[in-house]
């Protein structure tokens, strides 16, 4: 660095830009990877793991049938779950969060609500915008309710089977 700052700037420059390719690679690698809870016990019990750990207090609902849905299926519902609390509690500012997950007919519908102060949207290359990609490839939707001042609804809909 105090040698050749210029190379030095450009050296780091480049190592952020490779840390910033491998955290894209690990985050897209991680979308198709279940986590093991998941896979053995079911949407249920994967959710109220994640809930379990998140940092902003959650109230779960969840409403299935007895019967497991489709594994892509709990796999979407859990990822847009997954991905809706890591936004609560790095951006929200919320002190609670409430996760309804009830199936209805032939239509799962996953609802993350926070007291938090609002402002999220759906922009190009951010995590909201990668859930609704995820979703739309099995035939799903997602909804952001967010205005300035709070509180923010995020509900995706997807099919049951």
């Amino acid at each position: 660095m105090e040698r050749d700052p210029g190379a030095a700037r450009t050296a780091l420059g480049e190592a952020a830009g490779l840390a910033r390719e491998t955290l894209e690679d690990l985050r897209a690698l991680s979308r198709g990877i279940a986590p093991p809870v998941l896979a053995d016990r079911g949407l249920a019990a994967a959710l109220a793991a994640i809930t379990a750990r998140s940092p902003v207090p959650v109230d779960l609902a969840v409403d299935l049938p007895t019967e497991r849905l489709a594994p892509v299926t709990e796999n979407s519902a859990y990822f847009v779950v997954s991905e809706a609390l890591a936004n609560v509690a790095k951006h929200s500012d919320a002190t609670t969060c409430r996760v309804e997950v009830r199936c209805t007919g032939e239509r799962l519908r996953v609802a993350v609500e926070d007291d938090g102060s609002g402002g999220a949207v759906l922009a190009p290359g951010h995590g909201l915008s990668a859930l609704t990609h995820r979703l739309l490839a099995v035939d799903g939707e997602l909804t952001v309710d967010s205005p300035r001042g709070g509180p923010t609804r995020l509900t995706a809909e997807l099919p049951c089977g």
